[in-house]
């Protein structure tokens, strides 16, 4: 099993908007960036647990746990003229941009913020508290997942 970060501004997609989907499920469309679409690709397995990540906002931080529950695949928002994530040079044919679905599993009853991250020794390697890192998807390693988890559990 792999450990996920994903990020989302939540006055697009948040955690509580996941959670109220049918099955609380939905697919991970719109990522437009070859490194976060390779991990995507190549690496999400079903199965695999992911961070979900408030970016953007007042209270910038991890808020729950989701799960991959469809492998990649196309996403078919790069091929639909309306979407603002079109791209005209990606087909059904030879599709550019790969998509997972991911399910809601738990929401946190607090926000990890950045800060915290960024103060705790155990996650000083992390990708995510690392300088000019602004992948919306990147690895986390398990270690650093099962910390976040428990420190979501802190009083603050």
């Amino acid at each position: 099993m792999k450990y996920w970060l994903f990020k989302s501004e939540p006055d697009v997609f948040s955690i509580d908007d996941l959670r109220a989907r049918p099955q609380q499920t939905e697919p991970w469309d719109g990522v437009r960036n070859y490194q976060a679409r390779n991990f995507m690709r190549d690496e999400m397995k079903v199965g695999d647990l992911g961070l979900f990540y408030h970016s953007n906002c007042a209270d910038v931080g991890v808020v729950g746990v989701v799960e991959i529950v469809k492998e990649a695949h196309p996403d078919p928002t790069a091929f639909d003229e309306k979407s603002p994530y079109y791209d005209p040079k990606s087909s059904p044919d030879m599709p550019r941009w790969m998509m997972v679905a991911v399910k809601w599993k738990a929401s946190f009853q607090r926000t990890v913020s950045l800060a915290e991250l960024k103060q705790e020794a155990q996650l000083k390697d992390m990708r995510l508290v690392q300088r000019g890192n602004r992948l919306s998807v990147m690895p986390v390693t398990q270690a650093e997942f099962s910390h976040i988890c428990k420190m979501a559990q802190r009083n603050l």
